[in-house]
């Protein structure tokens, strides 16, 4: 077994190591060190899916400092660890990594792993694959990159990752030619390529071309990485072909060895399933017999200004600055800042919330507005000259400082959110009764055409509307949603869109007909 004091110096390396890096720039290159509990948790239980004579031939294309390798000689008799190779892109790791670990069975490489050639004999593969590899962000791969990197591993996969996949899902493909035939591999990793689009090859690559035997999915809640709220997962596979029938354990919450749930489900199901998070406290959602939000609204994420700072202001500051009120549009505050659910106009037919705020909505052109509105001009050539015109949205538009067209709607939900003491839920369903329009902090829900008849005839309908909304199980919207660490919950508007709405479907079947009786959409 190692000795412990190895360990108490790699973690003292560590901390040096990460403390002399800006946290921006770690986040960069995606550098979240394993907390060594963790890593000593995913050794132990990989030693339980090897029989107890095996020889170990251990591999870690991400190594950093080497927690897993330190866990690794702390779960295994040192007679049983027959080789260990790794590669640690940033020297500033991979050379004090390199003086801690020598006279240890491991080769270190200080090295790019994905430009690395595998072995090609099988002998000189490994059957345990441990790895925590970088998690860096799409758009922090450089186009070149990128598209050698796609193209990597389409070869493995037979699928192109798309260009937003994060590099962590390059490194687990790039890594199946290193591994010897039924070994086994162990992945931390982002929990999000189970419901994201993006995410859908290494599905595949885990239901067919390798057994999968395990997805450990962590309490967001219980962050495991003190300097990346990301919410993680463990996914356990072996280098072999599914069997018939085959069915994959999920487990949620506690530890891998200690989880808080755990349920076996079928290969067959998860083929046809877009949200793995549903498993293990959810059943599937069968498509077929539940109605949507979808099937009553058109749902847009809000006004993407390019710069709330700039085009976003309080009526105090417009009257400052010399702008006219009414080249502006209301909007509501964020939700951060919003206090109630529920938006009254006062008596000039604002948003009577606090702050009262407003969106720049001018679709004039330079020349009109400089002969007509000369402080609105001034306006935007101090915004010009401050870099907004130059930011990615505005510098994409015909004119830089065009807002996009958003109409108001009654029915208005957060983006994102933390489930808190006063509220079971993170996501908030406002009902406006106002003009305003929101930012892409929320999403609007527009009534599809029928509702909106509906609502034309029955203003008072707009509140049994907002009432059944806000009495959605949040489970139900959370199944749709993602999570991230920490308890942030997020969800898009195609993934709102597929919330079960059976309660609006019966509340507008007694409100809605026409000459067939009962519209067969509401059924």
């Amino acid at each position: 077994m190692m000795n412990e004091s190895v360990e108490i110096m790699r973690q003292k390396i560590q901390d040096e190591l990460d403390a002399a890096k800006t946290a921006a720039e770690r986040n960069r290159r995606g550098q979240f060190s394993t907390p060594y509990e963790l890593a000593l948790d995913m050794l132990v239980y990989a030693r339980e899916l090897f029989p107890e004579s095996a020889s170990i031939s251990f591999f870690d294309p991400g190594f950093g400092t080497g927690v897993f390798y330190s866990a690794l000689l702390a779960s295994f008799p040192s007679h049983r660890i027959e080789r260990a190779e790794g590669f640690e892109i940033d020297s500033h790791y991979g050379e004090p990594a390199l003086k801690l670990w020598r006279g240890t069975p491991l080769v270190l490489h200080s090295a790019d792993f994905t430009l690395a050639s595998p072995p090609q004999m099988e002998s000189e593969r490994y059957n345990l694959v441990i790895c925590n590899p970088p998690y860096v962000r799409h758009h922090h791969i450089l186009n070149g990159e990128k598209s050698r990197l796609q193209d990597l591993t389409k070869s493995i996969f037979g699928l192109k990752i798309s260009g937003l996949a994060g590099l962590y899902c390059h490194f687990l493909a790039l890594s199946h030619k290193w591994m010897m035939r039924d070994g086994v591999a162990g992945w931390l990793i982002p929990s999000e390529f189970m419901d994201v689009n993006y995410g859908k090859p290494v599905k595949t690559y885990l239901l067919t071309k390798v057994t999968l035997i395990r997805i450990h999915r962590f309490d967001p809640a219980d962050v495991q990485f003190k300097d990346a709220l990301v919410s993680s997962a463990v996914v356990w596979f072996r280098n072999a072909k599914p069997p018939p029938d085959h069915s994959v354990e999920f487990t949620f919450g506690g530890t891998l060895t200690d989880p808080g749930v755990s349920k076996r489900v079928p290969t067959k199901l998860l083929l046809d399933e877009a949200k793995w998070t549903r498993y293990p406290r959810a059943s599937r959602r069968k498509e077929s017999f539940h109605t949507t939000l979808g099937h009553f609204f058109d749902i847009r994420r809000g006004v993407a200004t390019g710069d709330n700072s700039f085009f976003v202001l309080d009526k105090g500051k417009i009257k400052d600055l010399g702008l006219a009120l009414r080249l502006f549009r209301p909007v509501l505050p964020s939700p951060r800042l919003l206090k109630v659910d529920e938006i009254f106009p006062d008596d000039q037919g604002y948003p009577d919330v606090v702050p009262q705020l407003f969106l720049l909505d001018c679709r004039l052109t330079p020349d009109v507005i400089k002969a007509r509105y000369p402080g609105l001009w001034k306006y935007l050539e101090l915004g010009r000259k401050n870099g907004v015109a130059d930011k990615y949205l505005c510098r994409h538009r015909s004119l830089w400082y065009l807002q996009e067209i958003r109409p108001s709607s009654p029915f208005i939900c957060t983006y994102m959110g933390r489930a808190g003491t006063h509220r079971a839920s993170p996501f908030r369903f406002i009902l406006n009764h106002t003009d305003a329009i929101v930012t892409n902090s929320y999403h609007i829900l527009y009534p599809q055409p029928e509702v909106s008849k509906a609502l034309h005839r029955d203003p008072a309908l707009a509140r049994r509307i907002w009432n059944v909304l806000n009495s959605i199980p949040p489970d139900a919207i959370h199944g749709e949603g993602r999570v991230y660490g920490g308890g942030l919950h997020k969800i898009e508007p195609h993934e709102l869109s597929n919330v079960p709405a059976r309660e609006i479907s019966r509340l507008l079947s007694e409100v809605i007909s026409n000459n067939r009786g009962q519209l067969e959409l509401f059924a």
